[in-house]
């Protein structure tokens, strides 16, 4: 029989809310690990103070025991291989789910910005204008470009294809909004964690 104090028992029920998908070999952990921290970088896009939500709402659905704090969350998000910190750690199930349920949080608390922009968006591609020619469009997009420069790692081929292509990470910013829109629907939080095993789960 488990300790009642065991960390199995003491783990935040939220969780249970995604199925317990295996993550099987790095490339696997490296494409999940890449893409939550993309979209938890358009949410800094997005607002303000972002990493302050981020640990607020851990704390809010009982994950701090999971993300305990800023410089925890930094080293989670340094899993992304394209980062200039990249600390070549995997993620756990757990840690993995934390932070999927704290981003699909955060997107529905932006779910109207996130309307607006990519209404703003199409208004843009209908009138065939640049999509900097939208304030708001244009606000977005100079922020997105702003924390990839600094946090992505140049040397890498793919970071590079996007620093000398200000069109290619424009493309790379909305995409990601459109996925996080995706995410803030019904079952969006399933939906969010299943993408990330897209081909690896019957």
């Amino acid at each position: 029989m488990s300790d009642s104090n065991s960390p199995v028992d003491a783990k935040p029920h939220i969780l249970n809310i995604l199925p317990d998908f295996p993550i099987i070999g790095q490339q696997s952990a490296i494409r999940i690990q890449q893409k939550i921290d993309l979209l938890l970088l358009a949410i800094e896009a997005l607002e303000l103070g972002a990493s302050e939500q981020f640990l607020a709402t851990a704390k809010q659905l009982d994950l701090q025991g999971i993300i305990k704090n800023r410089i925890v969350l930094w080293r989670l998000r340094c899993t992304n291989p394209w980062r200039r910190s990249y600390l070549r750690n995997s993620l756990t199930l757990e840690q993995a789910k934390a932070l999927v349920i704290i981003a699909s949080y955060r997107a529905k608390q932006l779910i109207v910005p996130i309307r607006n922009l990519l209404l703003a968006e199409q208004q843009m591609r209908d009138k065939g204008l640049p999509l900097d020619n939208h304030f708001l469009l244009s606000e977005y997009l100079e922020q997105f470009r702003s924390h990839f420069r600094s946090r992505m790692n140049p040397r890498r081929a793919k970071v590079a294809v996007y620093l000398g292509w200000e069109d290619e990470l424009n493309e790379l910013a909305l995409s990601l909004l459109h996925q996080l829109i995706f995410f803030t629907g019904t079952m969006g939080m399933q939906r969010f964690w299943i993408s990330l095993f897209d081909g690896e789960v019957a």
